[in-house]
């Protein structure tokens, strides 16, 4: 075992799985999946922005496009590449599912952005994907939105995996929580099992200082007070992972009610918090600053390949998202008294969170409509040459 290795290892020691937030034809067919999940690497998340990148800026999906492009639409071809690649991510990783209980070895498609306001569509969709992908290691992403809480709460009650995706805020996990057991409670009710359903909370932590750090640098510009100066700076790169700790907080103290425990009973499993954007937005900090400082029993942080390789390479591995609690506690209660309105803030990221993933998978459709016109108009000059 390399020693690479064995950070990876430390970290499932410390309670904590390492997934991986990238996916394309070219990490499939090369064999580099295979291998990081040989080195550790115990499950996968997607998101339109990974499949846009993938598409637009690699020709390994040509070929496919190619078969496609007379008898499918652009978005029917997009749907196909996903699932098609999600499916043999799947397959992949079905060892680690079997090795560990089902508790790793996920893969996450997400229901498209269109349907993050509408409730009965993204139940539909969420069936839809889970039936096309056909994948007891699926889970079906679905936004924190206020309607797709309710849509979480069918989803499960209707025996699919969900990965709730966009959360930012306290308040929003608290909803998302009582989604996820209320699910399960609907399944009980009915007397169906709850023993092999896998629940992840993704909750977003880059985002929350790359948002709060502009707020703090606007407000150095005008302010005269040395100290208060001093504050601001110091309040810098702080509020992610204070944020990020308040919620592992609130997942602790849930763990500890009577509701959970009338579910436990029942073989219910936790719905464990996803560390997401965990990649490192300014280039001040360490490049592993949101893997470090949340690492902790019933996590999974899900890296970027960079983020993964320097963690490998120079992360420090001990017990950290349950210390410091009342440290961030005061960086929440700081940021309002100069002026940073934290909680405003993170309440702002989910709509712009949407907003971004609706622009991707636009753009998603437009590199696949691009592709394919390109492939068909080939052909067509090869025909009348």
């Amino acid at each position: 075992m390399t020693h690479e290795d064995l950070r990876l290892a430390s970290l499932r020691d410390l309670g904590q799985s390492v997934w991986l937030d990238f996916i394309s034809r070219e990490l499939l067919d090369s064999g580099e999946l295979a291998e990081l999940v040989a080195l550790g690497v115990a499950g996968m998340t997607t998101n339109p922005t990974i499949f846009d990148k993938a598409i637009e800026h690699g020709g390994s999906y040509d070929r496919r496009i190619d078969e496609l492009a007379e008898r499918a639409s652009a978005a029917e071809i997009a749907d196909e590449l996903i699932a098609s690649d999600v499916r043999e991510a799947c397959d992949l990783l079905y060892p680690v599912w079997e090795r560990t209980g089902h508790g790793d070895g996920y893969v996450s498609i997400e229901v498209p952005p269109a349907f993050a306001d509408d409730t009965p569509g993204t139940v539909a969709e969420a069936r839809r994907l889970w039936e096309l992908v056909e994948r007891p290691n699926l889970m079906v992403k679905i936004p924190g939105t206020p309607a797709g809480v309710e849509a979480i709460r069918q989803s499960v009650a209707g025996g699919l995996n969900v990965n709730v995706t966009l959360l930012f805020s306290r308040q929003n996990y608290e909803r998302v929580v009582d989604a996820y057991l209320s699910g399960l409670e609907d399944r009980v009710a009915r007397r169906e099992p709850v023993d092999d359903l896998r629940s992840v909370a993704s909750f977003f932590v880059s985002r929350v200082d790359a948002k709060a750090d502009a707020a703090i640098d606007e407000l150095l510009e005008s302010a005269r007070d040395a100290q208060t100066r001093e504050r601001l700076r110091a309040l810098r790169g702080t509020l992610g992972l204070a944020n990020a700790k308040l919620v592992y907080r609130r997942f602790t103290e849930t763990v500890r009610t009577e509701r959970w425990h009338r579910l436990a009973e029942r073989g219910a499993h936790l719905q464990r918090v996803l560390w997401a954007s965990t990649s490192t937005k300014d280039p001040g900090y360490s490049d592993v600053l949101y893997v470090d400082g949340l690492i902790g029993p019933h996590t999974i942080n899900t890296m970027p390949l960079e983020t993964l390789e320097a963690f490998r390479d120079h992360g420090a591995v001990r017990r950290t998202v349950d210390q410091g609690y009342d440290e961030a506690r005061e960086w929440f209660d700081e940021a309002p008294l100069l002026g940073v309105d934290i909680e405003a803030m993170v309440d702002e990221l989910q709509p712009e969170g949407v907003s971004l993933f609706r622009q991707s998978f636009e753009a998603l459709l437009a590199a696949v409509d691009g592709k394919r016109s390109e492939l068909l108009t080939g052909e067509e000059g090869r025909m009348s040459a």
